[in-house]
Formats: C-alpha cells, sequence, structure tokens
C-alpha cells in the first residue's frame, strides 16, 4: 500500500491565507523510493512533515498502509524521520542516541540495545557506541541519524535534505547507501531534496513540486527525457 495522498491542502493561518500546498495527489508504493524534488518554498518539506505528522493538512486525506492517518498524530504513526541536522543528542553516546526512541517506548533494556547495535552494524558503525557525537564526522553523525530512524523498524522512512550538510564525495557514497539500504530491506521512503542529480540517483519515482503543486510525477527516465 505505501503513502496514498488525496487531494491533500496545506495553509498556515486563517481560512483567507494562501495554501502552501494545492490539493495534491500521489502514491509511495510499498518498498519504493520516492524523492519529492524541488525549489525552495514548494511545499516539499511541508508535504514531508504532513506525512509524518508534525503538520496537520487542511484538507484531504493521508493513508498509510491501508490506514486513514490524516488526523493521527507522529507517535501514532509507525514513521520514522532523519533530518537536515540530524538532531543528534549532543550529551548522549552513539548507543544512547540509536536506542533512545526504544527507550522512550518502553522496549526491554536487554532488547533496545540489541535491537541498537544491529542497526548500527547496518549502518557500519558497530564499534562506535561509546563515542559522543562531537567525535564523529558529519557523514558519521548522519549514519548515527540513519540507524536511530531504522532501529524502530518503521512501515515509512522519511528524508529531509539529508545530505545537504556533507561534501559533494560523501554525499554521493551516503546517497547510494541509503539507496542500497533501502532495496536490501524493502523500506517505504519518501525523500525531499533540491538536488536533481540525487534525485535521479536513488529514486524508483519522482514528484516535482513547484508553488504547491504537482508539476511532473515519474521515473527518473520519465523525468529526464
Amino acid at each position: 500500500m505505501g503513502i496514498q495522498f488525496k487531494q491533500v491542502t496545506k495553509r498556515y493561518g486563517g481560512a483567507d491565507s494562501p495554501l502552501v500546498v494545492q490539493g495534491i495527489d500521489f502514491v509511495v508504493p510499498k518498498g519504493s523510493l520516492t524523492t519529492i524534488l524541488g525549489p525552495s518554498g514548494c511545499g516539499k518539506t511541508t508535504t514531508l512533515r504532513m506525512i509524518a505528522g508534525l503538520e496537520a493538512p487542511s484538507g484531504g486525506q493521508i493513508v498509510i498502509d491501508g490506514v486513514d492517518v490524516t488526523h493521527l498524530g507522529p507517535s501514532e504513526r509507525n514513521v520514522s524521520m532523519v533530518f537536515q541536522s540530524y538532531a543528534l543528542f549532543p550529551h548522549m553516546n552513539v548507543i544512547g542516541n540509536v536506542r533512545y526512541g526504544l527507550d522512550v517506548s518502553g522496549v526491554h533494556k536487554a532488547e533496545a540495545l540489541e535491537r541498537a547495535q544491529k542497526s548500527l552494524a547496518l549502518v557500519g558503525l558497530a564499534g562506535y557506541e561509546e563515542r559522543l557525537p562531537s567525535e564523529l564526522s558529519g557523514g558519521q553523525q548522519q549514519r548515527v541519524a540513519l540507524a536511530r530512524a531504522l532501529v524502530l523498524e518503521p512501515s515509512v522512512l522519511l528524508f529531509d535534505e539529508p545530505l545537504s550538510n556533507l561534501d559533494a564525495r560523501l554525499r554521493r557514497s551516503m546517497r547510494d547507501e541509503i539507496r542500497h539500504l533501502q532495496q536490501r530491506l524493502g523500506l517505504t521512503v519518501a525523500y525531499v531534496t533540491h538536488d536533481q542529480s540525487e534525485a535521479l540517483a536513488v529514486s524508483d519515482q519522482i514528484i516535482v513540486m513547484e508553488a504547491g503543486r504537482i508539476a511532473q510525477a515519474g521515473t527518473p527516465q520519465d523525468l529526464y527525457e
């Protein structure tokens, strides 16, 4: 099933304020990676935040895996988000950061530790458990953020410009890694970026947004041609 948007709108403020997202429809098929591409202010991050439940739509319907989640909060959706800023806790070591979501959900300590270690191994950071975020490179911090999202075994994983703080070489390798993990684990991913080459490299489907509307959607091949 994946993610489905049906005539979703979003405005900030009263009924006469402009629509930031103007009645959009799209589907992110289960187990695929869809990129939402467009310039700043086109509504792509707002769209992502509505999938996460961090913003409530002004109209329309959002369905995830067959369940109408339009009015559910973030904790009631099986969704994890990786932010541009990584949003790691500076006072917690790597393993503490990764298992944080499990700890607050009341998962048993031993299980939380085991799952966090597996998740770190998945992103190539086994052996880094005791380090603090400040002792890691930007790419390593991004991997910790990814491990923290994966450990919750979400049905949907969201990325908001996840590579924009990295240098070009690291961006390429992280982008390939995210794609590889997504395919290997069969994750349903919505990925926001303004970088065309990034979108073409990682996506099954690209949705191009412009001024709150979908200007075009299709496979990377379709859009390139």
